[in-house]
């Protein structure tokens, strides 16, 4: 222990584990009259599409993916807030409701209060600062091919957040919203980085390439990225720095893993 001004202070210095990495220090002083405790854990936000239609086909975001991250983030201790184009609650594709693709993940979910509260009032993109996030993610589904392509205040945002140094990640067609984004030095966000997304083989295997307004992987090779395509429907990752995208929702997991990491 060490005197100052009369006054008697202990120092802690708690290392927090945060999965495989020491993330945070916490430094505790005590003193009789005033005990001061510091700890801040990353806020994110997870953007979500607000279209429930492509055209004339139905659709919605893909629960899989807003679900797994939303999860696997607060169970990390991180404040989530869910975030959608034009607020209010967001809408799911249902096909995203039936089967196999109803998964544990998007049961638990859909039993969290917290988060259905959330999807039931999520924040307005514009009305929200973006920079007050530590790490953002454009979750999937078609619907994004409505409201993220072309959009953009969701580029702005991408933009702004990536510039920051924040994490971004975007999942299956959330990488859609990232056809727009800038580089600081104004160059195509995804050139010459190693990105993925639905690829050209899954949309036409669902029946979509006439319907959709860009192909993901057709218009990121254009932008001149390294694409990494990989099986179909199976999970796939690439990691480009504080850039992070997965394929399909199949990636869900190791997509928010990888974003997670890189927090």
């Amino acid at each position: 222990m060490n005197e100052c001004s009369g006054q008697v202070f202990k120092r802690i210095i708690i290392s927090i584990q945060y999965s495989t990495t020491s993330f945070k220090f916490l430094s505790l002083f005590l003193s009789p009259n005033q005990p001061i405790l510091t700890l801040t854990m990353p806020t994110i936000a997870i953007i979500c599409t607000s279209a429930t239609k492509m055209g004339d086909h139905d659709t919605g975001a893909w629960l899989e993916e807003a679900a797994v991250p939303y999860l696997m983030c607060k169970e990390k201790g991180m404040d989530v807030d869910m975030i959608s184009i034009n607020g209010g609650e967001i809408p799911w594709d249902q096909g995203s409701m039936q089967g196999d693709f109803m998964t544990a993940e998007c049961t638990k979910f859909m039993a969290d209060e917290a988060g259905q509260a959330q999807a039931k009032n999520s924040k307005k993109l514009t009305e929200v600062d973006i920079l007050g996030y530590d790490g953002i993610y454009l979750a999937g589904g078609h619907g994004t091919c409505a409201d993220f392509y072309g959009n953009q205040d969701l580029y702005d945002a991408v933009d702004k957040a990536y510039a920051a140094g924040k994490v971004v990640a975007a999942d299956c067609h959330g990488p859609i919203g990232l056809l727009g984004a800038k580089k600081p030095d104004g160059m195509p966000l995804v050139a010459g980085l190693k990105v993925t997304g639905f690829t050209d083989v899954e949309e036409s295997q669902v029946g979509l390439t006439e319907k959709v307004p860009a192909l993901i992987e057709t218009e990121f090779r254009k932008l001149g990225a390294d694409f990494q395509a990989g099986p179909a429907w199976g999970p796939n990752v690439a990691i480009a720095g504080k850039l992070i995208t997965g394929q399909n929702p199949q990636s869900s997991t190791a997509c928010a893993k990888a974003f997670i990491e890189a927090l």
